[in-house]
């Protein structure tokens, strides 16, 4: 405070002079006289020196009195100024006017901001109309003639948990098509790990339909994205944004905004005409948002009756229709949004960005309905119409392996491979290919590379499992290093355990004691009646080559192995078991064996010399009891973890397939045994109703 006193009392004893030399010219005269000189000539200097004066002093307490006073409200100001701020760095100065006037270029990570800003802008003001969903597999014949709940195709589909988010399978699967859980069915907890086992079948997760039937249960995720992947809404971006498809001198432009762009590039569903409708389509759209289902169908049907020809208007209206099967939980309205789907895809003026939405979307929704072919069919005439898209390609890949058809599969991964060679999602549906032609090592590679690359759609169980799988075929301790990074990432209970279709929160231990189990009166029976078993089962070996049916998983390095089921996936043999009524008859009163649906009842022979490669079942849900029938006194044996032990004639033995376990058969005769599976003990009454059949 002192000093602005001081100021003051200075500027009035400076300021009052002037203000006499402003009043009384004769006396300044007078005064500048008598200090000699030209009177003319000091007057004029110190006029001008004293009008100076004054104005500093006026900027000096205007100055004060905007900081003492808070007269002016500085950060608006700022905030203001902050609009020519072209460079980023806060403030305006002279590297701002050289960017504005075109000198210096702006740089690339603040365009990237505000570009970023922009987009969250739009996102929140916008109505999200784009729903591109990756797809599976089916035929345009097979849709339009087959039942409902029916497919020519079906093929087995593994469960999935509402945890997990990438498609599981499970080798060798016979599930019914169609077999679409009822929502509430999916209070089932169960954990659907996507991996497989060794058996080298790609098998896409069930199809569901809308039904309440006993026994089914939805174990779909909720949908994103992703195809295994097919890629499913799980993981919204679409596969290509791995391998962005960029237009222009890509040379001019940094690696990092080319990205950037790719990402940023949102489609365009709307043509000329709809532009002018677009609040009419915004507010319908607006309705499906809200979950107002069925509002907004009849809102999507106005606009379609008054402009029967906009893509975009029965593309809502597709969209609606699918939401409101959802609700209502019904095959019927989801074939009618199939349709309307269709019928969007192939109106004239349809966007190229419309048309690729449309179809994506209806072959996840025909997939969903086991229509494999006929999302196949969908496929095909989107990669017709877009021929440079990678990840349509990808998807259609996903879709031939999803019905069995590897070959042309194959042809579509390395026709990705031949323009995107670093396409981590194409490498590793081919190393999985090529695992299951049984080329081990030329699989791994590909495997690894495509893991590495952590592209959108690799990142699943499966793919661990099998590199893991093949290292192990080749010798190579760093397989569990695999198992280990799978677990990590959550596709393995443990690196020992690598089911797929887990229940979360069950007893987890290699191996069982029939009293840990439960089931004593099964094992007591076994083991009472197990030479009338043994009887039975060597009345139907074949006495020429001493096998069952032949093995089929893969899972030998070398021997032979045969087997003789009685039970699958909780449904009688009858023809088998008319072969061995009286083995059938014993385990008629244990539900908890023949009613499993996630295991099998069967004999087993193995022959001297074999070898099964260390592997792991698909299931936590079950447990696998042996009986020894026929049992050399040397040279066989089963590891399940570290622990090794060996089987004994009219004894059971009681492990978790779902622990990594193998085989040896060392002897210098065959080795026979019973192998009856049984529900995990700890799963509930409706669990066991509910759980998808393996």
């Amino acid at each position: 405070m002192a000093p602005r006193k001081n100021s003051r009392n200075q500027s009035k004893k400076e300021v009052k002079p002037a203000a006499v030399v402003n009043k009384n010219g004769v006396k300044a005269e007078a005064a500048i006289a008598s200090g000699g000189g030209g009177a003319a000539s000091g007057f004029s200097g110190t006029k001008i020196f004293t009008w100076f004066m004054v104005l500093a002093l006026l900027g000096v307490w205007s100055s004060v009195a905007v900081v003492w006073l808070d007269l002016v409200d500085y950060d608006n100001v700022i905030g203001k100024l902050s609009a020519y701020d072209a460079d980023g760095d806060g403030d305006f100065d002279v590297e701002d006017a050289k960017v504005l006037l075109g000198v210096k270029e702006r740089p690339v990570s603040l365009v990237q901001r505000e570009a970023n800003e922009e987009s969250a802008v739009e996102e929140q003001t916008e109505p999200i109309v784009e729903e591109v969903i990756q797809t599976t597999e089916g035929t345009e014949e097979e849709e339009q003639q087959a039942p409902e709940g029916e497919s020519p195709d079906a093929v087995g589909t593994p469960a999935k948990s509402e945890d997990a988010t990438e498609e599981a399978f499970e080798g060798k699967l016979a599930v019914e098509a169609g077999s679409f859980e009822a929502e509430a069915a999916v209070q089932v907890e169960e954990t659907a790990v996507p991996l497989p086992p060794i058996s080298d079948d790609f098998v896409p997760e069930e199809s569901k339909q809308f039904t309440d039937r006993p026994g089914s249960q939805e174990t779909r995720e909720a949908e994103l994205e992703a195809v295994p992947e097919l890629e499913a809404e799980a993981v919204p971006e679409l596969e290509a944004e791995a391998v962005p498809e960029l237009k222009g001198n890509a040379e001019d432009q940094p690696e990092d905004m080319l990205k950037y762009k790719d990402k940023k590039k949102k489609p365009k569903l709307l043509n000329t005409f709809e532009k002018t409708i677009k609040t009419e389509i915004d507010a319908a759209e607006k309705l499906r948002k809200k979950g107002k289902v069925e509002e907004a169908v009849l809102a999507f049907d106005t606009l379609v009756q008054q402009y029967p020809q906009s893509p975009r208007c029965r593309y809502g209206k597709a969209l609606a229709e699918d939401d409101l099967a959802e609700k209502m939980r019904s095959n019927d309205m989801l074939q009618k949004a199939l349709s309307t789907y269709k019928e969007a895809s192939e109106l004239p003026n349809a966007t190229p960005d419309l048309i690729k939405a449309t179809l994506k979307k209806r072959a996840e929704r025909q997939q969903f309905l086991g229509r494999m072919r006929g999302a196949l069919a969908t496929l095909e005439k989107l990669v017709q119409i877009f021929p440079e898209d990678v990840a349509l390609k990808n998807d259609l890949g996903v879709a031939h392996l999803l019905i069995g058809d590897n070959k042309s599969a194959k042809r579509v991964y390395e026709e990705v491979l031949a323009i995107a060679p670093s396409n981590g999602f194409a490498k590793v549906h081919y190393g999985f290919i090529l695992k299951s032609e049984n080329k081990i090592a030329a699989s791994i590679p590909f495997l690894r590379d495509g893991l590495e690359s952590g592209d959108p759609g690799t990142d699943d169980g499966r793919f661990y499992f099998h590199l893991g799988d093949a290292l192990q075929r080749m010798g190579d301790d760093s397989a569990y290093k695999w198992y280990e990074r799978g677990h990590q990432r959550g596709h393995f209970a443990s690196v020992w355990q690598r089911s797929l279709y887990n229940v979360d929160g069950l007893k987890a231990q290699p191996w069982w004691t029939p009293k840990d189990t439960g089931y004593m009166d099964l094992v007591k029976t076994l083991e009472r009646n197990w030479r009338t078993i043994r009887d039975e089962a060597l009345s139907v070996i074949d006495k020429t080559t001493g096998l069952f049916v032949p093995e089929e998983e893969n899972l030998r390095e070398k021997g032979e192995w045969g087997q003789f089921t009685l039970w699958q996936q909780g449904k009688k043999a009858g023809e088998s078991c008319d072969s061995v009524p009286k083995t059938c008859g014993l385990l008629e009163r244990y539900p908890e064996a023949t009613g499993c649906k996630r295991g099998q009842i069967k004999f087993s022979v193995m022959q001297p010399g074999t070898h099964v490669w260390p592997h792991t079942g698909p299931t936590n849900c079950r447990l696998r009891m042996h009986l020894g029938l026929v049992i050399p006194k040397t040279g066989c044996k089963i590891r399940c973890t570290n622990d090794t032990r060996a089987w004994e004639e009219g004894k059971v033995l009681i492990f978790d397939d779902s622990f990594e376990h193998e085989v040896w058969q060392d002897a210098d005769s065959y080795r026979l045994i019973f192998i009856v599976d049984v529900w995990h003990p700890e799963l509930t009454q409706y669990q066991r109703q509910t759980l998808s059949p393996i």
